[in-house]
C-alpha cells in the first residue's frame, strides 16, 4: 500500500488536495461487475440504507470514476479505502480494496487503476456532506430511462399543432 495516511506531513480525506485534475469528462463504474445492492437513501441521517452502490467483485481492477486527485488512500475500520475528490467537488470513495496502487496527492484520469477489488466493492459519492446515487453519474440510475420516452401534452393539439378550440 502506498501513501502516507498518518505521521508527519500526513493527508486525509478532509485536507484539500493541493494540486488540481487536468482531465475532465464522464464519470464511469469503477469496475465492471454486477451490483448487488443499489443506492437506498436512509430515512434518518443514521438509519438503515446502502449510500452508494455495492458491487460483486474479486480481484478485478478498479479503476478511478473520474479525473481528480487522491484525498486519502489507507484503511479505514480494517478495509482498504481509495478517496478522490473530482473538481466539480464531488468526491468518491472506493471501500473494500485488495490492494492500492495510488498515494495521496496523486492525480488520476478516469479510468485510471486505482486498486484491485476485493470480494466486494462499495462505491460512495458525496457532494458536500451529502451521499448521491452514483448510478446517476454513469447515465444508469434507476430513474435513468434507456430509451426516448414520449409524453403527451395537453399544450399541444393533435399532430404537434395547436390545441383545438
Amino acid at each position: 500500500m502506498t501513501g502516507a495516511t498518518s505521521g508527519p506531513g500526513a493527508r486525509s480525506a478532509d485536507d484539500p488536495p493541493s494540486v488540481t485534475a487536468t482531465g475532465t469528462g464522464p464519470y464511469r463504474p469503477p469496475v465492471d461487475a454486477v451490483v448487488t445492492d443499489p443506492f437506498r437513501p436512509p430515512s434518518t441521517r443514521f438509519g438503515p440504507g446502502n449510500r452508494g452502490l455495492e458491487y460483486a467483485t474479486s480481484g478485478e481492477t478498479v479503476v478511478a470514476i473520474g479525473a481528480g486527485v487522491v484525498a486519502f488512500a489507507g484503511q479505514v475500520a480494517g478495509r482498504l479505502v481509495v478517496t478522490v475528490v473530482h473538481p466539480d467537488g464531488l468526491r468518491s470513495s472506493l471501500t473494500g480494496l485488495r490492494t492500492v496502487a495510488v498515494a495521496v496527492g496523486d492525480v488520476v484520469e478516469a479510468g485510471q487503476p486505482v486498486g484491485t477489488a476485493g470480494p466486494a466493492l462499495h462505491l460512495g459519492v458525496r457532494r458536500g456532506g451529502r451521499y448521491i446515487d452514483p448510478a446517476a453519474l454513469f447515465g444508469t440510475g434507476p430513474g435513468t430511462p434507456r430509451h426516448a420516452v414520449l409524453v403527451p401534452s395537453r399544450q399541444v393539439g393533435r399532430f404537434g399543432g395547436p390545441p383545438a378550440r
